[in-house]
């Protein structure tokens, strides 16, 4: 390839050429490395200053959606919390089986020491009316009610997870398209400067175009933050107060599938909210049978004995007392009770109701969002980018102005926009179904994403 070619001049100044050359290929080398490992989040900052050499770290594994949701599962505070909860009604199931305790009771007739007498007594308190098998099922209740709630938090948290690991990628995806938007507005303000240079147009046209070219680069550093902030949202989640470089698995792209109406209506019965509000009437059946418990009065029953001085004997004692359920039969407790059990009933029954409803509106919000997204993958996007390709080609023969073009260009990446605004539209959407299911969309975009 290098026959035939003649270096003239003394060897001195073509070994300095030279040298200057490969200082700058070296230059170059290094700069394509280091750019190349900053955007796959492999370097570190130095820690010895600013002259102490860069630490390279280990490549970062990527991140995908069911890791993702397992991390925000395993280091969520709200679902530590929750857990903790949970263990703590153990507490009320122990407390409700344990029996009441016996009493020892002293007493002493006389001070003199010949007419002295002294009484032991032991008092065994019985339950009755099945005080202490309604008062652990009320506390299993309350357990099962603690075991619900962390379910429906899942749930919840799986489905934030899902809607903010898509969020970043739509968020990635509007950075990309920023940069090249600012790649082309810089191109077409080169092309008009040059155009402007031959005199071929106005010296206007160039101020426009740097106008545009600046109002573009405002767009890539917003599209830059919301990014960082889609990574904190999503890192937040998983309990993390700062959110590092990572990336992220599949792309933004990957729809969710519509699902039915009449496949998502049957799980509604076995959904978060409804088994929450079940379970909620049947710890109200519970407490109600507790209170219906506390109209039969306990028996207390006494042993003991009694020594008298002056006789020189023992004496056994034995009693029973009984409260009479006169004034107080518990009457006002088991009231509450019965009405708190109707207000029950009726929250499953709103539950059910609007559970049904908010499903319906998210599976046809998901339906319109994505015939939204079919519309403009197939019409809308390729027509504004053939008009601009159009547009660009014919002003760099000179048969359009620059306004034509900006025009054009403002057009194509106002539908991309909105074709990225659309994606993340409906991974909410089929968020918002799988929060109200519990999880079972959640495992139909893993396994889109796999």
């Amino acid at each position: 390839m290098f026959k035939g070619i003649c270096f003239q001049g003394k060897p001195d100044a073509w070994r300095g050429r030279k040298k200057i050359k490969l200082a700058t290929a070296a230059a170059a080398i290094l700069l394509a490395t280091s750019t190349g490992a900053f955007s796959q989040g492999m370097t570190q900052r130095p820690v010895g200053g600013s002259d102490a050499p860069m630490a390279v770290a280990a490549p970062v594994a990527p991140l995908s959606l069911a890791r993702a949701i397992e991390l925000a599962l395993e280091g969520n505070p709200e679902v530590a919390a929750a857990t903790r909860q949970l263990e703590a009604t153990q507490g009320q199931v122990l407390q409700g089986r344990a029996r009441p305790n016996p009493e020892f009771a002293y007493s002493l007739e006389d001070a003199r020491s010949k007419t002295r007498t002294q009484n032991w007594q032991l008092n065994l308190p019985v339950e009755l009316g099945g005080k202490r098998a309604a008062r652990t099922k009320a506390a299993e209740k309350a357990r099962e009610q603690a075991q619900a709630q962390l379910v429906e938090l899942k749930a919840t948290v799986r489905a934030n997870v899902a809607a903010a690991y898509f969020d970043v990628l739509t968020a990635q995806e509007r950075l990309v398209l920023a940069r090249d938007s600012v790649a082309l507005a810089k191109s077409s303000t080169d092309t008009v400067a040059k155009r402007v240079a031959a005199g071929k147009v106005s010296p206007v046209e160039e101020s426009k175009a740097r106008v545009a070219e600046a109002g573009i680069r405002v767009e890539m550093a917003q599209a830059a933050s919301e990014q960082r902030n889609a990574l904190s949202r999503l890192f937040a989640l998983m309990g993390k107060t700062e959110a590092p470089v990572a990336v992220l698995e599949g792309k933004a792209e990957a729809l969710p599938p519509v699902p039915e109406l009449v496949d998502l209506q049957p799980l509604i019965a076995s959904s978060p909210a409804v088994v929450l509000a079940r379970i909620e009437v049947d710890r109200r059946q519970a407490l109600t049978e507790l209170e219906q418990s506390k109209r039969v009065p306990d028996v207390t029953v006494s042993v003991g004995m009694q020594r008298s001085n002056e006789t020189q004997r023992n004496v056994l004692l034995f009693g029973v007392s009984v409260p009479l359920p006169v004034f107080d039969r518990n009457q006002g407790n088991l009231l509450e009770a019965l009405k708190l059990e109707d207000k029950a009933r009726d929250e499953l029954q709103g539950a059910t109701v609007r559970l049904h409803s908010e499903v319906a509106q998210a599976r046809e919000r998901l339906a319109t969002i994505a015939s939204e997204i079919q519309a403009l993958q197939q019409d809308v996007l390729p027509g504004a980018k053939s008009a601009y390709d159009a547009a660009t080609i014919g002003f760099e023969n000179g048969k359009f102005n620059f306004l034509e073009v900006l025009d054009a260009q403002r057009t194509y990446f106002t539908a991309k926009a909105q074709y990225l605004k659309a994606l993340g539209e409906a991974h909410r959407a089929a968020a918002d179904v799988d929060r109200l299911l519990g999880g079972t969309t959640a495992s139909r975009l893993i396994a889109t994403q796999n």
